[in-house]
């Protein structure tokens, strides 16, 4: 087999990539599987596999791991198997399959482009060599643009300027196989306004050299704190901003930007730059903050008076919820990754957001009650929901993950009856974005009947007409909705909140995918300017917002990363991060281990059963096995990580285990030892808000008795809306005769041919014969026939780049 690996390679030094691939065909082949294969090499006296070896082997199914197979092919490699072997096993098994993982790739990656930052007006140099069995060709790309005269290995820029900016990626070819190498990401730093006399901003070797520094600030409350500070280096640096010493919760580009300051960010800011292997630190700089209450002699009411346009909100309250994991309606994804997007841009417009996923009818009763406590005359209230729902009579109803098939008003929540109760709190702006179903429910022929107060300031944002439905593009992976897609990119806008969804509209209005099907639908009575960028000035009831905000700010508070010390002389850490307020990750590391210990692993486990955590989803090597791919990036590296959902379930202190196993170098023969600590975190996150208690009889989501939707007057009717994630399926049995459910989804799924279609989509042009086909992973990531992976060094932005790399380069009408 000339075509495969080297036949005198030991199977325990093959790449665990082809290890892993192979571990996953054995382990699912039920009569060409391990238990088959281990039976052929027992057979084989050289390498001694025994009874006890696959009983062994055998009870790996309970282990993290949870493959047999992977245990046999070590204890394969320890007895001196060669990957020629292997081969003439697997042919006496006849798994093809199984022979194909042992295939030499036609076209290998020797060099990857690598990440860098550099200094405008200096040099850049990316480098990609491949192998192949013909003459290799490469062609540079600029996301979806050819790079001119850049058909060699190296890709050089003399001199780069700041246009060259972003993301670079070279694609392969040698004879019919082509492959795309991984992505690279190009920071070029301007240091000109921050120059320093005599220093010199070249990196020497690749490694970290700082360019800029950030400058101390003084500001007035309502203006906008911008910091930059810059470094040089290959991998490109990665950024973490501190304010008196404490991380800032998603500052993670070179520059800060806090829009609308208020006092509370007057401090000490300085930023933490890393690679893999070097740590440095910007200089640390005092930002000052006047206090606006001092203008005027301490008169607010003159300094209002002094700007008579600027409208305040005396606080910003968010509710966000994404329903997923349904009972007994269609499964859906994208809510995950929109909650997760608009939780991080409205906490940069100091919005005091709750985040959650899956939640059953009580939970969400509750949850709006917590909501509507922090709600007081003139906040800023936002409700955004992404879900099944529906709509009749107009009134908008939400529903849990736990309504029956079919559902009734009793069983959802009434958006309306929710308004209704916010209005008698005088807010001073009550937003609600719906991406929902708005088909009508036969089921439910109730008519309710609540009045509302005439008040001007309401803005309802639907994610399609009404009596329409709202798509999700069918895909593997995890991207956002199409109303949040180009939501998130209006956010920030410094414009009325009914200006920003007009142009959202726009926007979605020139997406082939979903026109004719679906459409941004705006209504309003909203009377004054009022943009969600506004500043916040506590008003007359301060002392009363700020307690009901404790108690909010309970569902953001994390348990302090503790070490462990245990009695065998090994440290563990153990973290903690949140991916939702009610989505807690923890991760363990080893510090430090004796040196005679061989073998050191920590794991946690005995989690309470309100958690329904799966022992083989726990304690995996990489965040995206356990089902983290929004915080994957921003996660210490090498530990174990373990992802705990529906924290709104925990009745009391969250208690589990911290399992050590070790095996010191004089006992390898015996087992393993085993210690264990208890650790009690308390109620983390949501939980300390006891979400599960029994629905309280004045909730605010009894089933409404409103008539007609509140705010027809002014009617906002922008363009087509386009819609990956929204939410198909959610008008039950009746829309299920009448359309079936799979026409509610933009077919978004791989085809044999590479190409993805459905529902008159296109996926990929000209570009090259290769055609860049692929389809969405589990991680979220394009996938090609070299799969096109992402630097981990990149930011935020490169999630964006996905959905640019796809829609704008192959999203074509059929």
């Amino acid at each position: 087999m000339s075509d495969s690996l080297e036949r005198s390679t030991r199977t325990n030094m093959l790449k665990e990539s082809v290890v892993k691939k192979l571990g996953e065909v054995l382990d699912k082949s039920v009569d060409k599987g391990w238990r088959k294969l281990g039976e052929i090499v027992a057979s084989d006296r050289r390498f001694k596999v025994s009874s006890d070896d696959m009983e062994m082997c055998s009870l790996k199914v309970l282990d993290k791991e949870g493959s047999p197979s992977l245990m046999l092919l070590r204890l394969m490699g320890e007895r001196g198997c060669t990957t020629g072997h292997l081969i003439d096993y697997l042919q006496t098994l006849g798994n093809l399959e199984a022979l194909q993982c042992l295939k030499t790739p036609p076209l290998q990656f020797v060099i990857q482009p690598q990440s860098v930052a550099v200094i405008c007006g200096h040099n850049l140099r990316l480098s990609c060599h491949a192998m192949g069995k013909s003459t290799v060709q490469y062609q540079w790309f600029k996301l979806r643009e050819e790079v001119p005269n850049s058909s060699s290995p190296e890709l050089l820029i003399s001199p780069v300027q700041l246009k060259d900016a972003g993301f670079y990626i070279c694609r392969v070819n040698s004879g019919d196989a082509c492959e795309f190498s991984q992505w690279a990401q190009v920071d070029v730093l301007n240091v000109t306004t921050s120059y320093v006399p005599g220093q010199s901003y070249q990196s020497i070797d690749g490694r970290l050299k700082l360019a800029i520094q950030p400058q101390s600030q003084r500001l007035h409350v309502g203006e906008t704190l911008q910091l930059e500070c810059g470094a040089v280096g290959r991998p490109i640096p990665r950024y973490q901003w501190h304010r008196n010493g404490a991380p800032i919760p998603n500052a993670t580009k070179r520059k800060l930007m806090i829009p609308q300051v208020m006092q509370d960010h007057q401090g000490r800011y300085r930023c933490e730059i890393s690679s893999s292997t070097e740590r440095m630190w910007s200089n640390e700089v005092n930002v000052v903050i006047d206090d606006i209450y001092a203008i005027g002699g301490g008169s607010c009411e003159l300094f209002l008076n002094s700007l008579p346009e600027q409208l305040y909100a005396t606080d910003k309250v968010a509710l966000l919820i994404g329903n997923l994991s349904y009972k007994n309606h269609p499964q859906l994804k994208a809510p995950m990754v929109d909650v997760y997007d608009l939780t991080n841009l409205l906490r940069q417009l100091n919005f005091k957001v709750v985040s959650l996923l899956d939640l059953t009818e009580s939970e969400m009763r509750n949850a709006v009650d917590e909501f509507l406590l922090l709600l007081h005359k003139g906040v800023y209230g936002l409700l955004y929901y992404a879900g099944h729902g529906y709509e009749n009579y107009g009134n908008s109803f939400m529903v849990p993950v736990d309504a029956p098939n079919p559902y009734h008003s009793a069983n959802c929540l009434c958006v309306q009856s929710i308004l209704k109760l916010m209005q008698e709190k005088e807010t001073g702006l009550n937003v609600f974005l719906l991406d929902m179903c708005r088909k009508r429910n036969i089921h439910d022929e109730s008519t309710p009947n609540i009045v509302l107060r005439v008040t001007a300031n309401i803005v309802f944002g639907y994610a399609t007409c009404q009596d329409a439905e709202a798509f999700e593009l069918s895909s593997t992976g995890f991207i956002n909705g199409v109303f949040v897609k180009f939501l998130k990119k209006r956010l920030l806008d410094d414009e009325k909140i009914t200006v920003v969804l007009d142009r959202v509209a726009e926007d979605m209005g020139q997406f082939d995918a979903t026109k004719g099907k679906q459409a941004l639908e705006i209504r309003s009575s909203l009377s004054e300017r009022r943009a969600l960028t506004d500043p916040i000035l506590p008003g007359d009831n301060a002392d009363l917002v700020h307690a009901h905000s404790r108690q909010w700010a309970k569902a953001h508070e994390l348990p302090e990363s503790m070490c462990l010390d245990f009695d065998g002389g090994a440290q563990i850490k153990l973290g903690f991060a949140a991916e939702f307020s009610n989505v807690l990750v923890i991760y363990t590391h080893i510090m430090k281990k004796p040196e005679d210990m061989s073998f050191c692993q920590a794991h946690v486990t005995d989690f309470s059963l309100d958690l329904d955590v799966d022992p083989k989803e726990m304690n995996r090597e990489t965040p995206e096995e356990t089902g983290i791919y929004l915080l994957s990036s921003s996660l210490p590296q090498h530990c174990l990580y373990t992802r705990l959902s529906s924290l709104q379930k925990l009745r009391e202190d969250l208690v589990f285990t911290v399992r050590l196993q070790g095996t010191f170098a004089a006992m390898e023969d015996d087992p393993p030892i085993i210690w264990n600590k208890s650790v009690n975190i308390g109620k983390p996150l949501i939980a300390r808000l006891d979400l599960h208690r029994a629905v309280r009889r004045n909730s605010c989501l009894q089933t409404c008795m409103i008539p007609h939707s509140p705010s027809q007057s002014p009617c906002h009717s922008p363009g087509p809306e386009l819609h990956h994630h929204l939410h198909h399926g959610s008008h039950h049995a009746q829309d299920y005769n009448r359309l079936s459910l799979q026409h509610c989804y933009l077919d978004l799924s791989e085809h044999a041919q590479g190409a993805v279609g459905g529902c008159g989509i296109s996926c990929y042009d000209h570009l090259s014969q290769c055609g860049l086909e692929g389809t969405y992973e589990s991680d979220g990531h394009l996938s090609s026939p070299g799969k096109l992976s992402i630097p981990i060094e990149a930011t935020d932005d490169i999630n964006e780049l996905q959905t640019v790399f796809i829609n704008s380069l192959h999203l074509q009408p059929q």
